[in-house]
Formats: structure tokens, C-alpha cells, sequence
């Protein structure tokens, strides 16, 4: 099942860039601070009907070399066969586009780490004919920023870290420091500020590192005007359900947020979908929306349930 921690820990590269340079430093291999950044299409499916999709793929291109691709991959535990599904992501794309490719897998355990390091071998008889050597970021060797001027300098970093070090003792502090950076760049940068505020709280949902985020986001003054999108777009809710009734105002609070949600994972919204959530008068319902909206691949699945039924 793909959930909002497992998005997130690939997305951020797509989303903020920014953040190879340091990975790729605390990973010791080397990577041009002027590279530029593309994203790739991820289905590496072939002629056979089975479904391939790398969780995220990048084009660099370094201002001292070569383009080289970089498939991100997101593991949250030891899955059989992930190892053979990797080495056909490199194989395809390599041969695909006819560029070296690096693979980098990002996890949130140490046990997770240690595995996905590899090197997976495919041979016999001796002879070895693949091997994968992985990149891997995680709790071992991603930093532990807890420094509010060290969160500052390098935002996107420090957002990671709290993502790979959320299920550790450490994470509740890096979330504390982020958070007081974030008020301090609402100021100057509200989009910034609003963006990895929103980044958070989708990713860690309902965990405990997401309870953390939501007390930490409750005690800093963001009412009114100050608060994250979705923060915002609920109290507008709230707003017109004093004119229109308060359950109506929360339905549409509700809608914003899902819809937001959305945007922020990078998930498109027809305008069938986008009908179908504004029109909708049942909270319960919405209730529900707003829950698979963290998780779903398409936003059609928003509704999978009642059109099976249906």
C-alpha cells in the first residue's frame, strides 16, 4: 500500500531539487551545485501488460560531466523481489535513454538501510552477470538537524531528516526547530513556509511524528492570516458555515483540504472530480475522502469504493 510517508520520501527530490547536492554529500559522491534537475516519466513498463513504475526519476544534468539518471525509491521494509525490480529499473532506463543510471533508495528504519545497501547479485555457477550497488539515504547517514540556524541554511535537508528520522527519539526535536524556522520564513517567503508546512503534515498523517507536527503547528500565532493552506482554507470554511450552517462550512473546509492534499502529493484533479468533491453536502463522506486523500494514486480513487458499489 503507498502511503503519505512513502510519497513523500521521493517526492521532495522532485519538489525541491535543492536537496541532491547535500544527499549526494552526505552520501560522498560528488554532484555539481549548478547541475540542472528534470523529472522523467516513471512507467518503465514494457510490451507485457505487468506494471513497472519507479517511485520517482531524474534527468541531471552536471555542469562538469555527463547526464546521468537518478531512479529514487522509497522502502519503508524488506520486500522479496524488490532487488530484482530495482536491477530492471537501471537496466530499462539505461537502455532507454542511453545515460548512466544511479539508483538511490530512501528509508526511515536502520534494518531497512542495511538491506537495501545490497550489492544484489544475478548470476550463477559462479559467475555473477548483474550486479546493483545502491545508494542509500536513512537514519544512519542522514544528519539529525536540530539547530534552528543549521535548519535555516538548508530547509530541504532538515525536512528529509525529519521524514528518515520520524520513528526515532531525535525526530520530535528536528520537527521543533523546523517549526520555528517556518514562522520566521512566513515573513519573507510564505510559499516556502506554507508549502513545507503542508509537506509535513500529508507526509507524517496520522503517526505520531505527525501528531508532534500538528501540537507543534497548534501553539505558533497563524490565526489569522498566518496559518498553512489547508489551516486557511478550513477557517474560510468555517467562515461561510456562519451565513450557511455549520456542517455545510465544514464540508466545504473539508473539500479544500482534500483538494489541496492533492496539489500538494501532485496528483491532477479533473473537472469531473472536482465537481463531484464541491457538491458534495455529506460530511461523513468527505470525512472519508479527506483520509484516502493521502494515500490514493489518482484521485478517481477517491471514490473507488462507491463506484464498485455502484
Amino acid at each position: 500500500m503507498v502511503t503519505s510517508a512513502h510519497e513523500g520520501l521521493h517526492r521532495i527530490f522532485q519538489e525541491r531539487p535543492e536537496i541532491l547536492a547535500p544527499v549526494f554529500g552526505v552520501l560522498g559522491v560528488p554532484f555539481s551545485e549548478k547541475a540542472t534537475v528534470d523529472a522523467v516519466t516513471t512507467d518503465v513498463t514494457g510490451a507485457r501488460p505487468l506494471e513497472r513504475r519507479v517511485d520517482t526519476v531524474l534527468r541531471i544534468g552536471p555542469s562538469d560531466g555527463e547526464d546521468f539518471l537518478l531512479a529514487i525509491e522509497s522502502q519503508s521494509a524488506k520486500v522479496a523481489g524488490k532487488a530484482r525490480s530495482w536491477a530492471y529499473y537501471v537496466s530499462y532506463l539505461q537502455a532507454k535513454y542511453g545515460l548512466p543510471v544511479l539508483l538511490l533508495v530512501v528509508c526511515q528504519d536502520q534494518a531497512t538501510a542495511k538491506w537495501a545497501v545490497g550489492p544484489f547479485e544475478c548470476g550463477t555457477r559462479g559467475w555473477t552477470a548483474l550486479r546493483v550497488y545502491p545508494l542509500v539515504a536513512g537514519p544512519d547517514n542522514l544528519p539529525v538537524i536540530t539547530d534552528v540556524r543549521t535548519v535555516a541554511k538548508n530547509l530541504p535537508l532538515a525536512v528529509l531528516s525529519a521524514l528518515a528520522h520520524a520513528r526515532s527519539c531525535d525526530g520530535d526535536a528536528i520537527l521543533e526547530a523546523i517549526g520555528k524556522v517556518l514562522q520566521e520564513l512566513w515573513e519573507t517567503e510564505p510559499d516556502t513556509a506554507e508549502y513545507f508546512f503542508d509537506f509535513l503534515e500529508v507526509t507524517l498523517g496520522k503517526t505520531p511524528a505527525g501528531k508532534k507536527w500538528k501540537d507543534i503547528m497548534s501553539f505558533v500565532s497563524y490565526f489569522p492570516g498566518r496559518g498553512t493552506v489547508r489551516e486557511t482554507a478550513y477557517l474560510e470554511g468555517e467562515a461561510k458555515g456562519e451565513a450557511r450552517g455549520e456542517a455545510r462550512g465544514k464540508v466545504e473546509g473539508e473539500v479544500k483540504g482534500i483538494l489541496l492534499v492533492l496539489e500538494v502529493r501532485g496528483i491532477p484533479v479533473s473537472a469531473d472530480v472536482r465537481e463531484r468533491l464541491t457538491t458534495c453536502t455529506d460530511l461523513e463522506r468527505v470525512d472519508t475522502w479527506l483520509e484516502r486523500s493521502r494515500t490514493v494514486e489518482r484521485a478517481e480513487d477517491l471514490f473507488a469504493e462507491e463506484s464498485a458499489s455502484g
